[in-house]
């Protein structure tokens, strides 16, 4: 797939997590909730996560912001509901690499995310496909 295919597909994944975001909502009953902002661009984010025997068992985010950072929260929720806690955060260790321009070596499904690795080649956009990850890493820390 030559990459301006791949450039497309990607545009393609974004821009359905978008306009159909994953797991937006609110968990009923016992969650973690995180808000977050990113006040350079007024993305901002209300993460909640349901961790129950050290797996991270729902997630799920309601927020407003740009493609990026709405379509970032969508695949993250996605990458983590279902692993254990260590594995979510070596997923976002990654994806925070990722975003620095390094490639994601591993065997953990990261899902949809790793269609935002041509964010790492516009730097004012990097917290934005951040934010939710590190609201994810924030909510985990303080529980």
């Amino acid at each position: 797939m030559s990459f301006n295919n791949l450039e497309s597909l990607y545009r393609q994944v974004i821009m359905d997590h978008y306009k159909n975001p994953r797991n937006r909502g609110v968990i009923e009953g016992d969650a973690l909730t995180v808000d977050m902002n990113n006040p350079t661009c007024g993305d901002r984010i209300q993460l909640q996560l349901q961790i129950e025997d050290g797996v991270v068992k729902d997630a799920k985010f309601e927020g407003e912001g740009c493609s990026i950072s709405m379509s970032s929260a969508s695949m993250m929720t996605q990458a983590i509901k279902g692993q254990p806690v260590a594995d979510a955060l070596e997923m976002s260790k990654l994806f925070s690499n990722m975003m620095l321009g390094g490639e994601i070596d591993t065997d953990l499904d990261m899902g949809d995310a790793e269609a935002l690795s041509g964010v790492s080649q516009f730097p004012a956009r990097i917290k934005c496909a951040t934010l939710a990850w590190k609201a994810m890493e924030k909510g985990v820390h303080n529980k």
